[in-house]
């Protein structure tokens, strides 16, 4: 949940499945509303005054992080109520509410961005399938494509899928040959190894080409071999959608001009519509 190279202001804040979503969020017995914004605005002015003896960044974080932690102990407890949906929404989802599943997410995740939240990601683990594949795989596969396409669908019939920008991935591909795996010296059971060199990712809405493939792999889907995309080209064109110019987009970093694309990148114009 860092934010890298950037300052920490940018950093994201995680939401729980269980209790307060966001840790410290309820007011402790005896604290009014009144009585938290003079807390919060009386440690501002402190660390104010700490801001402009000696300009430091984190400072001015903690200024934001203190706002910010107001503004959410009014507005997270509506967010996370997603029994408000229409059941038609809630079932288009595959959604139960009260429970911890990637639909409450992508719905939390429309709702969020509904609320002018500008970066949301979401987090699905159980997909390193290096073993029992074929049994394991379509179930997960299931579990997403409702919930994903739902969130697309969603976006788009409430007119906000033009302004947001849709990325699906995971953290690498996987091998197009089978990874056996022999625990008793006979029983084969098939999976996928970690794979690097072709890799596919989603994307929708946000100035992304509808119903277009950008790129091939080889016959075994080993190498990608035509209209090769490398990560930097990505980010770059991410930043592009986002309407910002990956080379001039630098941060000041232990003593260096960062730039999120390094010395490389270059826009992705095919995906473009």
């Amino acid at each position: 949940w860092t934010s890298g190279f950037l300052p920490t202001v940018h950093q994201g804040v995680e939401f729980r499945a269980k209790g307060d979503p966001v840790l410290y969020l309820t007011d402790p017995k005896g604290m009014s509303r009144k009585g938290r914004r003079d807390v919060i605005d009386t440690v501002n002015q402190l660390n104010q005054a700490q801001l402009q003896q000696a300009g430091d960044p984190e400072t001015e974080t903690r200024i934001a992080q203190y706002e910010m932690a107001f503004r959410m102990q009014a507005s997270v407890p509506d967010l996370m109520d997603i029994k408000s949906e229409p059941q038609h929404i809630i079932d288009m989802y595959g959604a139960k509410p009260g429970q911890s599943t990637l639909a409450n997410n992508c719905l939390l995740a429309r709702r969020l961005v509904e609320r002018g939240v500008r970066f949301v990601q979401l987090f699905d683990k159980g997909w390193d399938h290096h073993s029992d594949i074929f049994r394991s795989l379509p179930g997960r596969c299931r579990q997403m494509d409702q919930p994903v396409a739902a969130l697309i669908k969603d976006l788009k019939q409430r007119g906000m899928l033009e302004d947001t920008l849709v990325i699906w991935g995971g953290e690498f591909g996987r091998t197009p040959m089978a990874q056996a795996i022999a625990p008793d010296g006979k029983t084969q059971v098939a999976g996928r190894d970690h794979h690097i060199d072709a890799f596919s990712i989603i994307m929708a809405g946000g100035g992304i080409k509808a119903g277009y493939i950008h790129g091939q792999t080889d016959e075994l889907g080993f190498r990608a071999v035509q209209d090769v995309v490398h990560v930097h080209d990505f980010h770059a064109t991410a930043l592009h959608l986002l309407g910002i110019d990956h080379t001039k987009l630098s941060v000041r970093y232990a003593g260096l001009d960062m730039r999120l694309t390094g010395v490389k990148g270059k826009i992705v114009d095919g995906i473009l519509a």
